[in-house]
């Protein structure tokens, strides 16, 4: 048997990996006294022993370079009201912290408001991955807050819904 697409183009993937529905986070921290954020839908929990949590990101992302030098950073669960922050958050340019309430540590770790959870962290290790970067960060503090997630699925934002039963 042979699956219908064999070759593996760049277009045939994003649609491969985006049948995968994913949450959305906010990567943000103060970096030289300037909030500095990104968007990424592929984080994932790791282990919980020691409390580490992961993300993937582009090589080619001239934001990330910023961010890992942080001493702490802010992972901020979107919920559903994050819609247009989601896109605001992944804008290549422009101010994407625009219409967004933040809280900051004192350590610069910066959170968005209206998330489900909020998690300090701080880079532990950066694994090679292709045209990605697989980026370990270990958990100092967790903050859990009672909204639903926003969910990144065939390129699109959705809402959860819950299903009768």
């Amino acid at each position: 048997m042979t699956l219908t697409h064999t070759d593996l183009d760049s277009s045939t993937l994003r649609r491969a990996f985006g049948q995968f529905p994913s949450g959305v986070v906010a990567i943000c921290a103060e970096i030289a006294g300037e909030p500095t954020a990104m968007a990424a839908s592929s984080f994932v929990g790791v282990s919980f022993d020691p409390p580490l949590v992961g993300v993937c990101v582009q090589n080619v992302s001239t934001t990330w370079p910023k961010l890992r030098q942080a001493q702490r950073i802010g992972v901020s669960v979107l919920g559903e009201a994050h819609d247009g922050a989601a896109r605001t958050l992944a804008a290549k340019g422009g101010n994407r912290f625009e219409g967004l309430a933040t809280t900051a540590t004192d350590e610069g770790a910066v959170f968005v408001g209206g998330a489900c959870a909020w998690l300090d962290v701080t880079v532990t290790e950066e694994v090679p991955a292709g045209d990605h970067a697989i980026v370990l960060m270990k958990v100092n503090e967790v903050d859990l807050r009672d909204e639903m997630p926003i969910v990144f699925h065939r390129s699109r934002f959705n809402r959860l819904r819950e299903i009768a039963g």
